[in-house]
């Protein structure tokens, strides 16, 4: 490891020692307390101004919860989202802690990447810069033409993250954030785009905010954006966005051939109406009614009328869909690792290279839900034929 430290150099050791130590939330004076020295030390090894020693690195890794090995080795890759928010002009408090949870998780998933010796697959999409005139239009325009870069033609999408994670190759996480976080995006060259959703949304609005997540990985892709209550639409990225995502997810075409299909014969919009056509898109009810305004196959003000007379409630769900109803308690639980990055822990826990301890550290998820995971992971490893096992 002492050689580790001669071909990283002083000013890329200190850079990722920085990085480990904001990402653990430890202080430079609690650093400098830690190896019994002055915080200008810290600071002068963190600027590549003082060599740190092997030793030294040894007692910092410990405090900062991380290992010497990740900390120096060659091909691990250190990234730090958070001033990409701050340039941009996002000083809110809960935006700056969901920028810091993004950075940890995407530390994790690229150290696990080390840890198994994969590389993920890429399949950007082409970007399509904002253009002068009415940035809506070009948002239905270049939603159609995703979908058909994609092979989609009109059919809904029923697993955003799924689509972004495994069509994409983007990064996905999701995360309980602060309630009026719905998402973070941000971009890098070398991962790639990263997307964090909030876990404490309900599946379908978190289907609409990693659409609108899309939406800037298409036109402004390496502009950070965070998308919150009360997010001012005023700019034409955030129009663009917006309108982007309803495209994408309830193309114009496709919600016009359902809504005739499903209304047909009848005098006006009923809840049961809106229940079938939000299910069959995936979206929320508000959402779809809205798009049928903007459609102009329902009045203005139609969802205000909703929301005024006792809204399209989760009950009334379960009467028009029966079984056929989300089970969101379920959801919640199963989305908090994305197909990908779940089956690379589930690998790193059967080869023994992660303990469920560890796991829990280093992907910020609690006993319980790392024990649930792992009782999934003995089922499958339970298959041990030979006939099964991959060719060399």
């Amino acid at each position: 490891m002492s050689s580790a430290l001669d071909q990283l150099g002083p000013q890329e050791v200190g850079e990722r020692l920085r990085v480990a130590r904001e990402s653990a939330k430890i202080t430079q004076a609690a650093a400098a307390n830690a190896l019994e020295v002055a915080r200008t030390t810290i600071v002068a090894i963190e600027q590549g101004q003082r060599r740190v020693r092997l030793d030294e690195v040894q007692r910092l890794a410990g405090l900062y919860g991380t290992s010497v090995n990740a900390l120096l080795r060659r091909e691990a890759v250190h990234v730090d989202l958070k001033p990409r928010f701050r340039r941009a002009g996002e000083q809110d408090a809960d935006v700056e802690a969901s920028a810091e949870a993004l950075t940890r998780l995407l530390q994790a998933e690229l150290e696990l990447e080390n840890l198994l010796g994969v590389k993920r697959s890429r399949s950007d999409p082409p970007e399509r810069p904002l253009l002068p005139g009415d940035v809506v239009l070009q948002a239905e325009q270049d939603a159609f033409e995703f979908r058909q870069w994609l092979g989609l033609g009109l059919a809904p999408v029923h697993d955003m993250v799924a689509l972004l994670e495994l069509q994409l190759g983007a990064r996905v996480f999701v995360r309980k954030l602060p309630p009026k976080i719905s998402g973070l995006y941000a971009f890098m060259e070398e991962p790639g785009a990263c997307i964090l959703l909030n876990a404490a949304h309900p599946r379908d609005r978190r289907a609409q905010t990693a659409a609108h997540e899309l939406g800037h990985f298409i036109s402004t892709r390496r502009a950070p954006d965070a998308l919150y209550d009360g997010s001012p639409e005023a700019s034409r990225e955030e129009r663009y966005a917006n309108a982007f995502a309803r495209a994408f997810l309830t193309p114009a075409r496709a919600v016009m051939a359902k809504f005739q299909d499903v209304t047909a014969g009848a005098s006006q919009l009923t809840r049961r109406h809106i229940v079938i056509l939000a299910h069959a898109f995936g979206v929320s009810r508000e959402a779809m009614v809205r798009r049928l305004e903007e459609l102009k196959l329902a009045r203005p003000g139609t969802w205000n009328w909703f929301a005024a007379n006792g809204g399209i409630t989760d009950e009334h769900v379960r009467q028009v869909l029966g079984e056929a109803a989300p089970d969101q308690a379920r959801a919640e639980a199963s989305d908090l690792l994305p197909i990908r990055l779940s089956v690379m822990v589930g690998e790193a826990w059967r080869r023994e290279l992660l303990s469920e301890g560890q796991i829990a550290r280093l992907l910020e998820l609690d006993r319980t839900e790392v024990r649930e995971l792992v009782d999934i992971w003995s089922e499958e490893g339970g298959e041990t034929d030979a006939s099964l096992r991959l060719p060399a």
